[in-house]
């Protein structure tokens, strides 16, 4: 069975170390043995190749990859060289990380930056402002795509804002809604005037029997090449080394009761979310931003 038209995948492997100590993270300050790291590594590797032979072995399909690392992957030499190489094939639409913007910048220069993006989140309490400030202007000159957000904790409010007040504002700020934590209307109206598309994240969404888009042209890979919907669909589909996983791409709904994930929720196609971030669904960039008030975006009086 060929791929579908546009293949988008989120790849995690084992890599699980972070530099970072956030309160909220499972995964702070943890330490991969030599052993894990080289297995990373390696199954990067064995990824980044898969992609680059679909030049030849899935003609006419285009990929993009999302690098959902549990840890910061930049700090590592091999995710940096898998996002330069994947950015300079042409079959490549789209590669992007998730990360902490805590490791250099300037390897950025060697990628094709009109497809390569970073998804960047600021945690203020582990970096100084004006350290991960400066780390944003650094992206501006080298013309890289990247989005800012910080999770959604009271304690974070004020830094959100300045962030918001002195990065340009062709630099989208997003706010994830804190796991757990019940917005009033009034700290929902405070976090929207900073992410005008903060009413997405606030609530999680109820999603069983919608139909996504995960599971057709969106699929999880772990680093065995284990195939999955989504990260949050523990059921596989095959295995992408030896093909299986391709039978199983069809029109699906979710199984589960609610999505609260972005990186989950952005391709429930009854939201309507392709639309507004047309262009930037994996950096987490709305359609036109800069140009003007984004698709989906509400003012922060708007009750809802």
């Amino acid at each position: 069975m060929s791929l579908p038209e546009h293949l988008t995948i989120l790849y995690r492997g084992p890599l699980a170390s972070c530099d970072y100590d956030c309160p909220y993270c499972p995964f702070a300050k943890r330490r991969d043995s030599p052993e894990r790291l080289r297995a990373d590594r390696a199954a990067l590797e064995r990824f980044t190749a898969w992609v680059a032979d679909q030049g030849r072995a899935a003609p006419g399909t285009r990929i993009s990859v999302l690098f959902t690392p549990w840890g910061e992957g930049l700090v590592r030499s091999w995710y940096r060289r898998a996002i330069v190489d994947l950015s300079h094939l042409p079959h490549v639409e789209r590669v992007a990380i998730q990360t902490n913007l805590s490791g250099r910048t300037g390897w950025l220069a060697d990628c094709d930056r009109s497809t390569a993006a970073l998804w960047t989140t600021y945690h203020p309490g582990q970096v100084a402002h004006d350290r991960f400030l400066g780390k944003c202007r650094e992206l501006l000159d080298l013309g890289v795509r990247f989005s800012v957000g910080v999770v959604g904790l009271p304690e974070h409010l004020e830094a959100a804002r300045r962030l918001r007040a002195e990065l340009p504002g062709e630099v989208y700020v997003w706010v994830n809604a804190a796991e757990g934590h019940a917005y009033s209307d009034a700290e929902a109206a405070d976090w929207q005037g900073i992410d005008p598309l903060f009413h997405h994240s606030r609530h999680a969404h109820a999603s069983r029997g919608l139909p996504c888009r995960t599971g057709e042209s969106v699929v999880s890979v772990d680093g065995e090449g284990r195939v999955r919907r989504c990260h949050f669909v523990p059921t596989e589909l095959g295995n992408l080394y030896d093909g299986s996983f391709r039978a199983a791409l069809r029109p699906r709904s979710c199984p589960a009761a609610l999505c609260d994930c972005h990186i989950g929720y952005v391709h429930l196609e009854p939201l309507g979310l392709y639309d507004v971030f047309r262009g930037g669904v994996l950096e987490r960039i709305p359609a036109g931003w800069g140009d003007a008030t984004p698709a989906g975006a509400v003012s922060a009086d708007v009750e809802r």
